[in-house]
């Protein structure tokens, strides 16, 4: 009876199994049917099969094709199944899905294995790698913790898995899965990205055990991060290696020699501020944002680029070796400038003079630090407190970040003592900028001071007064004037007098009043050709800040950029014509069509014989001017032309220098006009920022690659019909003379 009894029931539990096996099977049919339908939400259909949505970093290209940096919400760019070392691909079939290459994206004998393991206790994965690509691209929301959701998520991967097994090639799907996987930390997406953050090398050049890394953190990129676990990391690679050695992909010998070897990073951790020419880049970001928007260009499906997510190819001028060298040319000098500029204050406190009074008050109420405590309700009393109690922070120094307790109060006052530097390097011929440094630390100090910011010019705005006068009146630069005091009458009813910085007694030359940067000999041509002239003039050489048609605009009182200043000066040195200065040449979208490409406007502004008597007057600063410390301290012997300028108060520091094919651009100064240098011997441009253009055109000769010769200004077509020579022109004028008594003049 008991054995009939046990036989019944083993006979209805049997029954009851496969009802229940019959019945899964039949909801998970029903459950994907009703999927396929999108009853659970839309499936991509064949379309967006074809166009993965993938967020992809949009990167900024040199002219050397060289990536300077990128813009991205996921720190992702693509590479092609030809750019991957077969070391990345092994590891990962090994590791993640040994049936790859004969399954149809779903692996039905490692399914139902899996359901084994984890029936008993030993809980594994079962998604193959077309299953894992289908969640990475169509799943917004990543893998789901809720039961319910992630079994129809799971159900979805499948559907999806099949088609993308149906719509594109094995190494379709691998080089897709390697483009979209998450490595974790430090926004690092894509295998690209991850060569690049862990071991500073590219997909291609990848060896064993480093793809083994890489690979083994996709089981879990922050347990297995090599950076911040190091030793789970190691354990985890050598379990990779060992699922390489059992599938054959490395040998015996191999596989005891790399699981023996320690982990050697060549850690590399990219960010927003990263990379090269980071101002230059900040504002191209916006010059983009704002092309695309003017020129209505937008994707197919009519929506708005995003620089962010769509993966552009952005094409620039910036060579990134010239980059570099004014990067460098920069830290360089300002190490010492500052040091020169701390001295001169030394026993003396800048913030007790009058010009300097409520700057440190400022600083603070203009500070991220003041507007949150004032968005968290605290009083003022409280958050002066605040300001005056020492807290941890970094702060940027010439010798690297410093970690530090300081008062905040304190830091403002660092920060205004700090001298900051802009450099802008352009072939006037072409219009194309080689060279962007818009700060000091881009980490630290945001404000571009190369195009959005504006300063005093000085004595850098003098050759617009000299060009007027020689092109439109008629002046040689041989021609003697008084070097006195000039009163001009201001336009307001009042009198302009300025003031002179060392006169050169007697009459003088206009090539050596500009050579030696003469106030009087210039004021003395302002008031023969007029202020409106001049005016006019530097807006048509490309100044778009307000010039306005007074005569202390002689002296550089206008401000300007060092962008718009550069591109002046190539007029003179690109036969009159001015040329815009242009950084951005074309933009690609992420499957290389051209979408945007960019041409330089031009307009003649001066006639050729005006634009290279300047060259020759502008070539006299450096022989025998201002700007003669170029030749002997800096050795640069061939023809140079260049302007000093000094602002009031030695506030702003300026030289712009020209060669036949380089016009380039540097200013120094604090972040305020106030904060400045106590002599003009320290704080002259021909110290504060000649010695920057002296140091980087030095590592622009020393490249060879750079080709840029050292050869003399090419005159005018039909040869040089002005005197440029004082001495004939003496003596002409001396025979003029004498003819005029003979005939009774």
């Amino acid at each position: 009876m008991n054995n009939k009894l046990t036989q019944h029931d083993l006979n209805r539990y049997t029954i009851l199994f496969w009802k229940w096996i019959l019945g899964l099977i039949a909801f998970g049919a029903l459950l994907i049917f009703s999927i396929g339908l999108g009853l659970f939400g839309q499936l991509p259909d064949l379309r967006t099969l074809e166009n993965p949505k993938s967020y992809q970093a949009s990167e900024v290209i040199s002219s050397d094709d060289i990536v300077l940096g990128t813009y991205y919400v996921q720190n992702r760019s693509n590479v092609r199944y030809d750019e991957i070392s077969p070391n990345v691909i092994n590891a990962l079939i090994a590791t993640e899905d040994i049936r790859f290459y004969s399954h149809s994206g779903i692996d039905f004998k490692r399914t139902f294995t899996v359901i084994f393991y984890n029936l008993i206790g030993k809980r594994q994965g079962a998604s193959t790698i077309t299953q894992q690509l289908a969640l990475n691209l169509f799943s917004k929301e990543g893998r789901s913790r809720n039961f319910s959701k992630r079994l129809i998520q799971k159900s979805q991967e499948l559907i999806v898995a099949v088609k993308l097994e149906r719509q594109y090639t094995k190494e379709e799907i691998l080089t897709m899965y390697l483009n979209t996987v998450d490595f974790g930390s430090y926004n690092t997406f894509g295998i690209k990205s991850a060569a690049r953050t862990y071991f500073s090398t590219t997909p291609d050049k990848l060896k064993p055990e480093e793809a083994a890394i890489l690979i083994g953190m996709l089981k879990g990129p922050s347990l297995y991060n090599p950076h911040r676990n190091p030793e789970r990391a190691l354990r985890r690679r050598n379990t990779v290696l060992e699922n390489m050695h059992g599938a054959n992909y490395i040998s015996d010998a191999e596989v005891e020699l790399l699981k023996n070897s320690p982990i050697k990073l060549a850690f590399n951790p990219s960010d927003h501020n990263e990379g090269s020419a980071p101002y230059f880049r900040a504002v191209l970001k916006k010059d983009i944002q704002q092309t695309l928007e003017e020129n209505s260009i937008y994707k197919a499906d009519g929506t708005p680029y995003d620089l962010d997510r769509d993966g552009l190819k952005i094409y620039t001028t910036i060579n990134s070796r010239m980059q570099k060298y004014a990067e460098d040319a920069q830290q360089e000098y300002l190490k010492t400038l500052q040091v020169s500029f701390n001295n001169s204050w030394e026993g003396r406190n800048p913030f007790d003079f009058k010009e300097a009074k409520g700057l440190i008050d400022q600083g603070m109420r203009r500070s991220d630090r003041y507007q949150q405590l004032k968005s968290e309700g605290k009083t003022e009393e409280e958050i002066i407190q605040n300001f005056r109690t020492p807290a941890q922070m970094t702060i940027f120094s010439w010798k690297g970040e410093i970690d530090t307790l300081m008062r905040p109060i304190d830091s403002i006052k660092y920060y205004k003592l700090l001298l900051r530097n802009a450099v802008m390097s352009m072939e006037p011929q072409t219009g194309y900028v080689r060279a962007w440094v818009g700060g000091i630390n881009f980490s630290h100090f945001k404000y571009d001071q190369v195009k959005i910011g504006t300063r005093q010019v000085g004595s850098t705005s003098k050759p617009f007064t000299y060009a007027v006068a020689i092109g439109n009146g008629g002046y040689s630069p041989c021609f003697m004037v008084d070097n006195l005091p000039v009163s001009i009458d201001a336009g307001d009813g009042t009198s302009y007098n300025p003031r002179a910085y060392k006169p050169i007694p007697g009459p003088i030359t206009l090539k050596t009043a500009l050579a030696r940067s003469q106030n009087n000999a210039t004021m003395y041509l302002m008031k023969q050709v007029g202020a409106t002239a001049v005016s006019t003039l530097a807006k048509n050489m490309g100044i778009t800040s307000p010039v306005p048609a007074f005569p202390s605009i002689a002296l550089g009182s206008f401000e300007a950029s060092v962008y718009d200043m550069v591109g002046a000066y190539s007029v003179f040195v690109n036969h009159g014509i001015w040329t815009e200065p242009i950084y951005l040449l074309r933009i690609a979208d992420k499957n290389g069509n051209v979408i945007y490409e960019r041409k330089p406007r031009i307009k003649v502004v001066l006639d050729e014989q005006t634009a290279y008597v300047m060259t020759d007057m502008l070539k006299g600063v450096v022989k025998e001017g201002t700007g003669v410390r170029l030749g002997w301290k800096y050795k640069l012997t061939n023809p140079i032309g260049g302007k000093t300028g000094t602002t009031n108060n030695n506030s702003d520091g300026w030289f712009i220098g020209i060669t036949p094919e380089l016009v380039t651009g540097v200013w120094t100064g604090a972040e305020d006009r106030a904060i400045h240098f106590t002599s003009t011997n320290f704080g002259e441009g021909a110290n504060t920022a000649l010695p920057i253009f002296g140091l980087y055109m030095q590592k622009v000769y020393a490249d060879p690659a750079l080709k840029y010769s050292k050869g003399d200004f090419p005159p005018p077509k039909g040869g040089i019909t002005t005197v440029i020579d004082c001495a004939e022109y003496t003596k002409h004028q001396s025979g003029v003379s004498e003819l005029d008594k003979k005939l009774g003049f």
